[in-house]
């Protein structure tokens, strides 16, 4: 019997370099999705470099040059054939749905899922049954189209007769066509879209530049940022603002969502022609509209793309059109993608339909959109098209894995090349309305799909005692080392060594000619250099240790990507309330089967299940998948029972025409089914809920369409812990989804096996503890009722599963693999001793526990601050305080919590019980400002007396008195000027919540002259509750890991990290000093710079070069100031750390050990370690900076940023607003500074425009950049931004900034940036500069001009300009989904 994939088995594609079947390496054939999506960046290239020759096929014919068949050609006669190995060869595929989208006999159905590397084919053929083949995406010596040729190949081989590939097909055998494609995806990871203008409402030019203003990296200092997609920008005449009333104001117009609106200037078309006629001229045809709410007043947007068609561009997409939902950035960024995207999607489907007779006019022709629904081919557009790949796996198992578990909730697992994408399905799809691709924010319903950074292709490093697996990823070329050309290792290569992978049930498609087996040597030679630094550091490192074998250090870093892949499972089900450990593990993916086992393991999971198909499970996605037709207003009504008639109304509408247009496509009513949504939010929020009111009937009180309001509380319930039965509930958006059933579903049995399955040959694996053998079983010989014992291996064509030892996998009645998951069988004892393999486990389980720690205080908290801005942190402390993990890293955190804890410890001595936890904000106790509540709990196991660690929490409290509102003014003077302080107080003693006591020191200041308690009690308190339940998470998460490991072992490892981070800032300072040795400098570095205020702030820095140590040393810094900018030594710690990781360069534990080499020499009494009554609220948010700006300049690493952030408060009686605003960034050697975007110690988001002025009584009459603000130099510096706010109440408006006297420097010649300015501009036109700090009441009319300051410049400006570099790349691998756009939202804090 022939292995899988050998020569000779019949029906299977024998694929080109790069196609490893059995683990889907870059390149490989990834089941369910070809290397599809942000792989494609890098694997999208056709497998080997010799295109003239033709992959060949088993099962295909030969042709004479007569054109008819060579006798002996290979001819499957129709349902006699044989497909790919584990395939039956016959399936009835029986509609759902017989009386439409049914197959007449003789013809065919097709769907075809079309990835960066290999294109997938399942066709029903005429009677029921079914082939599939998998050929690839790009082979042009051979022909055009990948799924056309699929077609014709079907066609020829099913009907017996040649169909020359230089003619079209014939389709009047064709019913149907679906179809998956990276068409969308590939444009925009590799920007090669359409020349696209931006027309944007005058005063927002660069919005679209500048967008949240946060930045991607935190530690990257060159601020890599994804370019926009438009190449030029017109401003377009207009404006629309909400309608308020006041005088002289014109008269109001309705809006879509029923808000009343004000046109302030019309559309001036005239002036637009031209502008217009230039784009055309420049042979751009391309345009995106997006004007200011044109949400629910499109009507602009509809002239200016009427006079666009009428001058002739090819394709306008309006915002208003693309995405009707409020917040104009995202809705930018959608239309411009669509307008980037859809002519590339057009070019494409055009070139599809001439490879047909009649262009397909008599066939249904749909593509799988990103929202896991097929759409007609005509309407297909680009911003729903990037995830049309993906959606079809998801689609695929939740129609069959779903069903087979009984309804049992399922976690998609679907390992490739360069990443691993996972979802979630329970019952219905799992949707996010707004999520960034390849650096693009869309704004449309997408499924839920998270990419993570291991794949199989992911590349294996260790680095500073730490086993690394990605992001980094060898991609299609030159692959991994297995491949015999010269790659990298990868986790392939580490399966490949544990005897996991089996070289001879691959072809010989290997090496440079393309003609070699898969070579096991190339991995071992590969990974033993790496091993040999892993022994090198275990035998001279400071424990040295026995050194590794080659399968231990492979096994390591196959545990280490298992633990990576973990984490983001466990996030994207506990984020929403959910057990992991309640789902069944769907695994797909040519790399999936190899991990599933200790995937489910470590996730508590005990069911794996495998579809049979899962080799091609996106394809059969497709053949599963509905048709489905949306139909989305936006809405501005409250949920109450006088609005329930319009909403009715409105939902109705909707539903029309999404039945309307199915019926178009043929289905009658029968077939269509409607699912109506209601997009709410708790007024004064932001976390709105997009809930359906099917498992929730009408009631005498709820809309007739559903009770909303019931499935929005249950909802919130589940994923937040709470819900505010007191707050009103408003709808943002109406939606209505309706789906026309077609979808095809499987109906093959195959027959019950009474005997034992036939063992195909016994190999060796490794596993913990050693080599096992392992028989080796083929899934095409497998049937219902065999079951089969771990350890063991099943092999397919296009995947190799692996049954782990102590789990049992058994055949069901439908062909498919499920996996019963026993307990991991004991192995070697872990010890307190270092094992580096460990050590990096240890590390990912530390980092979680944090960042699980913080998914309980997001969801329980009731403030918007913690709850939507996500302003906290989480972290763990060993027994001394040190920090061990925190999460998120925001950076103004970083080890001041530290401070705080070992300041509780030494405080508090003896007097720590348990059930006792601590409460603290005072700057001299390890606070930042006091608005940053930290509350702390010991734990201790049974047989300490003291405690054996701590957890922590850490969220800034929207107000807790003071003398202004939010607690955070801008000329306090005195501690107590800032709100309620907190030294060492328990908050809970005993178990027992101490709540008349915390209230009664939370309005203690009202006591003190001129300041008032906190002003919000009621969210203080809950938001105190959640901090504590978030600590109680923590200790069970570290509970449980000492029961798995033992106390002794926990807090070694806890050492053991911290030594980590050690170690690599060791081997930083060390590289450091050589480089100036070697140039003849001295080892001790300097600088100093000043606040506005004439302070200086004076570093030096000597660096140890024996040791790698350095001391930083700020005497000579200015001393206490009289105002708020004094900064507690907490925040020059956390800058010091913030620099360090930036100085590092690449990924390492931030916890105690990065201070370990660095002794910190501050001055008692100065700015940076001020007396404890000092107000310091500007010394957190202003002197921070100014400290970072003085640390990497000492180190020469990079210019200075706009040193500020730009606070902004604005508030009245009956509202309050406040913002931080980007400047311009450093720029560095080889690179310019990012204009527009925050720096350093703060990456806050800015309110979105609409938002803004939606709320708030103000107009942004300009959101750009400052053009020219940057220093000069050989490398800019970035430009700062011009915004513009007009008042429309009156208010009091304060503002707290920096560099409005000293300009942000330049270094190596490079010139300073340009200073910042605050001007008022009163209503009569006088203007007034604010200088840096200050409250000024303004009025109607008044306007708030702010010019932030531009980053300094790098090198001589007058030396030669550095050559234009290639544009940049995207990574091959771009993560994506809702856990990473939860993790961006916390790093923008």
């Amino acid at each position: 019997m022939q292995g899988p994939g050998a020569p000779g088995a019949p029906g299977q594609v024998l694929q080109k370099a790069g196609s490893l079947p059995g683990q889907a390496g870059p390149g490989l054939v990834r089941a369910g999705r070809a290397a599809r999506t942000e792989q494609t960046a890098s694997d999208a290239e056709p497998l080997g470099q010799n295109s003239d020759r033709r992959p060949r096929v088993w099962g295909s014919r030969r042709r004479l040059p007569s054109g008819r068949l060579a006798p002996g050609s290979v001819f499957w006669p129709q349902r006699e054939h044989q497909v790919l190995p584990g395939l039956q060869p016959e399936e009835s595929l029986q509609e759902s749905s017989p009386v439409i989208m049914g197959s007449p006999e003789g013809r065919f159905h097709f769907a075809i899922d079309r990835g960066g590397t290999f294109t997938d084919v399942f066709a029903q053929c005429p009677g029921g049954h079914v082939r599939v083949l998998k050929l690839l995406s790009e082979d042009p010596a051979n022909y055009a189209d990948a799924p056309t040729e699929g077609i014709r190949r079907i066609l020829e081989q099913e009907g017996g007769m040649l169909l020359p590939r230089d003619r079209p097909l014939d389709t009047s055998r064709i019913a149907s066509i679906r179809m998956g494609t990276t068409v969308a995806t590939n444009a925009l990871l590799e920007r090669r879209g359409e020349r696209v203008a931006l027309l944007v409402t005058r005063g927002f030019r660069d919005l679209l530049h500048v967008g949240t203003q946060a930045r991607e990296n935190l530690f990257d200092l060159a601020v890599p940022m994804s370019e926009v997609l438009y190449e030029e920008v017109l401003e377009v005449e207009e404006r629309v603002v909400l309608y308020r009333g006041e005088p002289g104001a014109g008269t109001p117009v309705k809006g879509r969502t029923g808000d009343l609106l004000e046109v302030q200037q019309p559309v001036d078309l005239g002036a637009l022609r031209g502008k217009l006629e230039g784009l055309l001229s420049r042979g751009i045809r391309s345009l995106a509209v997006v004007l200011m709410h044109s949400y629910t007043w499109a009507q602009h947007e509809h002239q200016v793309g009427a006079l666009a068609r009428e001058l002739g561009f090819t394709q306008v997409s309006l915002s208003s059109e693309a995405m009707p939902m409020v917040r104009i950035v995202p809705r930018g960024h959608t239309a411009c993608a669509d307008a980037y995207l859809t002519p590339a999607i057009q070019r494409y489907v055009q070139g599809f339909r001439q490879g047909f007779q009649g262009q397909l006019k008599d066939v249904q022709v749909l593509f799988m959109r990103s929202d896991g629904g097929l759409a007609p081919m005509d309407s297909f557009s680009g911003s729903r098209a990037v995830l049309s790949g993906p959606a079809g796996g998801v689609v695929g198992y939740s129609a069959t894995t779903y069903r087979a578990e009984g309804g049992q909730p399922v976690i998609g697992f679907d390992m490739g090349g360069t990443s691993t994408d996972v979802s979630r399905y329970a019952g219905e799809f799992e949707h996010v309305f707004e999520a960034n691709t390849a650096g693009v924010t869309l704004q449309a319903p997408q499924l839920d799909i998270n990419t993570v950074a291991a794949g199989g292709g992911s590349r294996l490093f260790f680095r500073s005692g730490l086993f690394v697996v990605g992001p980094e990823s060898a991609g299609a070329h030159p692959g991994p080392a297995c491949y015999r050309k010269g790659g990298p290792v990868t986790v392939t290569d580490a399966n490949l060594v544990l005897g996991r992978l089996l070289p001879a049930s691959f072809p010989c498609i290997f090496g440079p000619g393309e003609d070699q087996p898969l070579s096991p040597e190339a991995s071992r030679k590969a990974l033993e250099a790496v091993a040999t630094d892993i022994n090198s550091f275990l035998t001279n490192g400071p424990c040295p240790t026995a050194p590794l074998s080659l399968e231990e250090v492979a096994m390591g870093f196959v545990r280490v990507a298992n633990e990576a892949m973990c984490r983001p499972i466990r996030a994207l089900t506990q984020a929403r309330g959910h057990d992991p450990s309640a789902h069944v593990l769907a695994c797909f993916g040519g790399a999936g089967g190899q991990h599933a086992c200790a995937i489910a393991r470590a996730l508590g999971m005990d069911t794996v299940h495998i579809h049979r198909h899962s080799g091609l499970l996106s394809a059969l996605g497709l053949a599963l998948a509905d048709v489905v037709h949306e139909a989305q207003e936006p809405c501005s009504l409250p949920y109450t029972p006088e609005t329930f008639v319009q909403l009715d109304q409105r939902l109705s509408r909707l539903e029309e025409q999404c039945v309307d247009a199915l019926r178009a496509q043929g289905f009658p009513r029968s077939q269509i089914s409607t699912e109506s949504f209601l997009h709410l939010r708790y007024q004064g929020t932001d976390c709105a809920l997009m809930v359906s009111a099917h498992q929730h009937p009408a009631t005498a009180r709820s809309p007739r369409a559903g009770d909303f309001g019931a499935a929005f509380t249950e909802r919130y319930m589940r994923e937040f812990g709470f819900v505010i039965p007191e707050r009103p509930v408003v709808v943002d958006d109406v939606r209505v989804r309706g789906t026309g059933r077609s979808g095809l579903r499987l109906e093959d049995f195959p027959k019950a096996q009474t005997g034992p399955p036939r063992v195909d040959k016994v190999t060796q694996c490794y596993f913990e503890g050693g080599y096992q053998e392992t028989p080796v079983y083929l899934l095409g010989e497998l049937g219902c009722g065999h079951k089969l014992q771990g350890p063991c291996l099943i092999i397919d064509s296009n995947s190799t599963i692996l049954v782990e030892p102590g789990c049992q996998a058994e055949v069901t009645e439908a062909g498919d693999i499920r996996i019963t998951v026993g307990a991991e069988s004991p192995t070697n004892t872990v010890g307190a001793q270092l094992d580096p393999i460990h050590l990096s486990i240890f590390s990912h389980r530390f980092m979680s526990i944090a960042e699980q720690m913080g998914r309980i205080l997001q969801r329980t908290a009731i403030s918007t601050n913690i709850k939507e801005r996500l302003d906290f942190s989480c972290a763990l402390f060993g027994p001394d305080g040190g920090l061990v993990s925190n999460a998120p890293h925001i950076p103004v955190h970083l080890g001041a919590m530290q401070e705080t804890v070992q300041f509780q410890i030494q405080h508090l001595g003896t007097d720590l019980h348990p059930g006792d936890v601590l409460l603290s904000n005072h700057p001299s106790a390890g606070g930042s400002h006091l608005p940053d509540l930290t509350v702390i709990t010991p734990v201790f196991w049974p047989g300490q007396t003291r405690p054996v660690f701590y957890v922590a929490s850490r969220g800034h409290h929207a107000d807790i008195g003071g003398i202004t509102p939010g607690s955070m003014p801008p000329h306090s003077t005195s501690l107590q000027q800032e709100g309620a302080v907190f030294l060492s107080f328990k908050l809970v003693q005993g178990g027992v919540f101490q709540e008349e006591a915390v209230t009664e020191a939370l309005r203690a200041p009202g006591k003190i002259p001129g300041c008032s308690g906190t002003r919000n009690l009621h969210d203080n308190l809950s938001d105190l509750r959640a901090q504590v339940a978030a600590n109680q998470k923590g200790i069970q998460l570290v509970g449980e890991l000492i029961g798995q490991y033992g106390l002794d072992v926990v807090q070694a490892y806890m050492g053991h990290i911290q030594a980590n981070a050690e170690l690599a800032v060791r081997d930083m300072l060390r590289a450091f000093g050589t480089s100036r040795q070697a140039r003849g400098l001295p080892l001790e570095v300097s600088a100093e710079d000043h606040m506005d205020d004439g302070s200086p702030i004076r570093l030096r820095v000597h660096i140890n070069l024996n040791q790698g140590s350095a001391v930083f040393d700020f005497s000579g810094t200015g001393p206490e100031v009289f105002g708020n900018l004094n900064a507690p030594r907490a925040i020059t710690l956390s800058a010091l750390i913030y620099c360090l990781r930036c100085l590092v360069g690449r990924d390492i534990p931030l916890n105690q050990g990065c201070l370990a080499p660095v002794s910190v020499v501050i001055p008692r009494g100065s700015i940076l370690d001020p007396s404890p009554e000092a107000a310091v609220v500007g010394g957190n948010v202003l002197t921070s900076q100014r400290v970072v700006d003085v640390i990497l300049g000492a180190f020469g690493a990079c210019a200075a940023s706009q040193g500020c952030m730009n606070n902004v408060t604005l508030g009245n009686a009956h509202m309050g607003y406040y913002e931080t605003v980007a400047g311009g960034a450093g720029a560095g050697p080889g690179w310019h500074g990012r204009s527009g975007v925050h720096s350093h110690m703060t990456n806050t988001r800015i309110t979105d425009p609409e938002i803004l002025e939606s709320r708030y009584p103000v107009i942004l009459r300009r959101f750009e950049l400052r053009l020219g603000s940057g220093g000069r130099g050989r490398f800019r510096g970035g430009d700062g931004v011009v915004r513009e706010l007009l008042f429309r109440e009156e208010a009091l408006l304060s503002v707290l900034t920096e560099r409005r006297a000293f300009r942000p420097y330049g270094l190596q010649g490079g010139e300073p940036g340009a200073r910042g300015l605050n001007l008022l501009i009163r209503k009569d036109g006088r203007k007034v500069n604010l200088g840096g700090k200050t409250s000024v009441p303004v009025y109607p009319g008044d306007v708030f001009c702010l010019h932030t300051p531009g980053g300094g410049g790098y090198g001589d400006p007058e030396d030669p300009a550095p050559p234009p570099g290639s544009p940049p790349q995207l990574p091959a691998f771009s993560e994506r989904g809702s856990v990473y756009e939860y993790r961006r939202a916390q790093e923008a804090v």
